[in-house]
């Protein structure tokens, strides 16, 4: 049974209390002694604790392995005070990290540390320190919303030195019991606990909703995220089906979905806004470039609106460097100009970028430069005969013919002359006679002997006009008697009996054995 001080014995005991600080403060031997003993004698209920200013004033770094019930390790470090009680740093690693004080399990040198005791008591006193820290399951904790804030309040009332003193919030049955009686207001904390009758133990309830996987914290079923450290529910949880949420957390989904429904409106009107904003830029043929830009070429420093984005590559540049670009191109398809030390663009001018940038008169001069570029880099072409007529084609060696599509005459791809109303024969004999007189056909009839001299077209062996062989195997036939010829042995290809007869010709591939040495097959 505890001592009964009157008002006098307990001034006495707080008086003799205070000699005994000061002694021990100034070292004074036998006067803490004399005190100590006396407070001994009376049974005083005394705490002796060491005043911040004993301990160093420099901040340590103290090095703390975190491990959670899966055994995984996380190293931290924390700026902490060797006087600060393992309370205090409870509550830091809460306020720094929202783990709760109740799942941590603190481990210092070895031993579980009690929540009055210092870290430098427990050996933590310079930078590099070692401690380990526990984290419990809420299910182990037993840690719920409410229990947590009774365990703060209850923390916090233990550092002001009130013992298990528990807030209770106002209007409760047991301080409404206790208010009306005056003579138990002057009863103890202990003496008012007994005095009151004990209520009957509630059932508890089984804890109904999700574990936090990272500070163990049980959540409500619905809910998305951690209510302590928000981190997201475990993706193979489900809803309890036969959960009835509150009405506070019935008001949280209705926000929920309120804002939900706005994301998504919002969302919805971008994308359109963004799709209008698409279709605008495709109408137009050059693309602004919507930024402050300095043209990689001329380094000019070009306001949003003033330079022009390429389509295909993105690369940004003035009009009058991509208007000297294409005017200076020795290619139809313009290169995009842009080059540095390590890259050298591949992309290309658009054709509607080409003529948004060029006035009519360059565009149509591009277009019939292009167009030329063309024409001489093919091996195969063909231009008309017709004077200043820009018609040409690209022939195939069974085709003898080209109608020009510019100014509609017929060119002769064997004469290389148009002779409207006369076959090749008939051209041929009228260009000898001409010849004599006449200095152009002359100048035509020269050019096909040399053709027949450098072996670039030969006499039908038949008829005797001038014929070429163009491209393909070494079978030819002639324009006016439609003799088949072979192109290399510059004879016929078959017999007197015609197609088909090996008893004449160059009979070519019978037994196997070409007609040449040079020949190329005749079909």
């Amino acid at each position: 049974m505890g001592t009964k001080y009157t008002e006098t014995t307990t001034k006495k005991v707080e008086k003799m209390a205070l000699k005994l600080a000061e002694a021990i403060g100034d070292g004074d031997k036998e006067l803490a002694l004399q005190c100590a003993g006396w407070l001994a004698e009376q049974c005083a209920p005394v705490t002796v604790q060491v005043k911040q200013e004993a301990y160093p004033k420099s901040e340590i770094r103290l090095w703390v392995g975190v491990e959670d019930a899966q055994m995984t390790t996380v190293p931290i470090h924390l700026k902490v005070k060797p006087y600060m009680t393992l309370a205090a740093l409870k509550d830091m690693v809460f306020l720094h990290y929202s783990f709760p004080p109740s799942v941590q399990q603190w481990v210092i040198g070895q031993r579980l540390p009690r929540d009055q005791e210092t870290l430098y008591w427990n050996g933590i006193q310079r930078d590099g320190d070692m401690a380990f820290l526990y984290l419990r399951s809420a299910r182990e904790a037993k840690l719920s919303k409410e229990t947590f804030q009774r365990e703060r309040e209850r923390r916090v009332l233990a550092e002001l030195g009130f013992g298990d003193l528990t807030l209770q919030p106002r209007g409760s049955p047991d301080l409404a019991d206790a208010a009306h009686d005056g003579a138990r207001d002057s009863l103890g904390v202990d003496e008012l606990r007994h005095e009151l009758p004990l209520a009957e133990a509630a059932p508890e309830l089984p804890q109904v909703g999700w574990i936090c996987p990272s500070c163990t914290y049980i959540n409500k079923p619905t809910r998305p995220g951690c209510e302590i450290c928000c981190m997201e529910r475990p993706v193979d949880y489900a809803v309890p089906t036969a959960y009835q949420p509150d009405e506070e957390e019935l008001e949280r989904l209705r926000n929920e979905e309120e804002v939900t429904r706005q994301y998504e409106q919002v969302k919805e009107q971008q994308k359109i806004e963004n799709y209008q904003q698409l279709l605008q830029l495709d109408r137009q043929s050059l693309v602004p470039a919507d930024e402050v830009i300095e043209c990689p070429i001329c380094f000019v420093t070009l306001l949003p609106g003033e330079g022009v984005t390429l389509r295909e590559c993105l690369h940004s540049f003035c009009r009058d460097c991509l208007k000297g670009t294409i005017l200076n191109s020795l290619e139809p398809e313009v290169p995009c100009p842009y080059i540095d030390q390590n890259y050298s663009c591949q992309g290309q001018l658009l054709e509607r970028e080409i003529k948004a940038l060029l006035s009519s008169a360059e565009y149509q001069h591009f277009l019939d430069r292009g167009v030329s570029i063309a024409e001489n880099r093919s091996q195969s072409s063909y231009h008309c005969k017709t004077t200043d007529c820009r018609g040409w084609c690209i022939f195939e060696d069974d085709v003898n013919e080209f109608a020009c599509p510019v100014c509609l005459k017929v060119n002769c791809l064997v004469c290389k002359a148009i002779h409207e109303n006369m076959n090749c024969r008939e051209y041929q004999d009228d260009l000898r006679l001409r010849a004599q007189n006449d200095h152009a056909a002359l100048q035509t009839t020269e050019m096909l002997m040399s053709m027949v001299q450098r072996g670039e077209a030969m006499y039908c062996p038949t008829c005797r006009i001038v014929v070429q062989k163009k491209d393909g195997c070494d079978w030819i036939r002639c324009t006016v008697c439609h003799t088949e010829i072979c192109w290399v042995t510059k004879g016929p290809r078959w017999g007197p009996a015609g197609p088909g007869d090996t008893s004449g010709g160059c009979r070519c591939r019978l037994n196997g054995v070409p007609c040449h040495p040079h020949c190329q097959n005749c079909h």
